[in-house]
């Protein structure tokens, strides 16, 4: 198995959303952004399969290492030695790739936050410097698509939090704010005795319009100039988006089960914003 294979079987395991918008990209942009995505999955599979921090930390800082070689020398890994011939070519530097590695730390060491902006941080190491990197990949003219990716990031983020409350919490991490937990009402204790009190509706309420403000916003900020060569991110939002409305829909049912779209479902989304342009869904998530 080459590298860029190695990379492919990662991304398709993963069964991930993101994998239905690589589909659509010629091939070059594919496999930088199939390995990139492999190289989210391999730090974050440290986090979550790993259960002696120490040894964690030093797979991460491992990873660190590869970043370094990817960028200054001859890397070793098969993600790493996938994405270096893409660097140059697609503008991608190696700040993001850290920060991403910065954001896996945090899990090790962080199990709450106090408010939204601690939240907020902790994202933007996760979710939004990947889409100031996918950006990069899928190409673009105009520097404020840049700022437009990673509020992205930030939205698919809290939808991933919003859906994932239970099964986070029963990993011992509770990503919501523990001040806006306070407001309402809700302990942990009620979170991982699956209690849905009318405190936790409006809970979920709140964080799912803080998610909708984050679409709007992504959406305003994308030039139009750029919005062709982005498509990939916006079949992405398409899904992302569709699936924050059918957990909203079942009225925030997510800690006792995980709310997920069907694969078909989500290839016919991605395929209407790849023949559409993304044209309808940037000016209906922009409203």
């Amino acid at each position: 198995m080459n590298p860029d294979e190695y990379c492919q079987h990662k991304a398709a395991q993963s069964g991930s959303s993101f994998y239905y918008s690589f589909l659509f990209l010629p091939s070059e942009r594919r496999r930088a952004i199939t390995a990139l995505y492999a190289f989210c999955r391999e730090v974050d599979d440290i986090v979550d399969g790993v259960n002696e921090a120490s040894v964690a930390r030093m797979k991460l800082a491992w990873w660190r290492g590869q970043v370094e070689q990817m960028f200054n020398g001859s890397p070793d890994h098969p993600v790493a030695i996938a994405l270096q011939p893409h660097l140059e070519p697609c503008r991608l530097r190696p700040d993001p790739f850290y920060a991403i590695i910065e954001g896996m730390e945090m899990d090790l060491d962080q199990f709450r936050y106090a408010d939204w902006e601690a939240l907020r941080q902790y994202c933007w190491r996760a979710a939004g410097v990947v889409g100031d990197l996918s950006a990069s990949i899928f190409g673009y003219t105009d520097p404020r698509t840049l700022e437009y990716a990673e509020t992205l990031g930030l939205a698919f983020q809290m939808t991933n939090i919003i859906r994932d409350v239970g099964d986070d919490a029963r990993r011992g991490r509770i990503y919501l704010p523990a001040d806006e937990m306070a407001q309402h009402g809700v302990t942990v204790d009620d979170i991982l005795d699956g209690r849905y009190t009318d405190g936790f509706t409006a809970l979920m309420r709140q964080q799912t319009l803080r998610a909708r403000m984050l679409y709007r916003d992504a959406m305003r900020l994308l030039p139009a100039a750029d919005r062709r060569a982005q498509r990939p991110g916006l079949m992405m939002a398409a899904i992302y988006h569709t699936l924050l409305d059918e957990i909203e829909r079942d009225g925030w049912h997510v800690l006792n089960q995980r709310i997920a779209l069907t694969p078909i479902r989500k290839f016919w989304l991605a395929w209407k914003v790849w023949v559409g342009g993304g044209q309808g869904l940037v000016r209906r998530l922009a409203a």
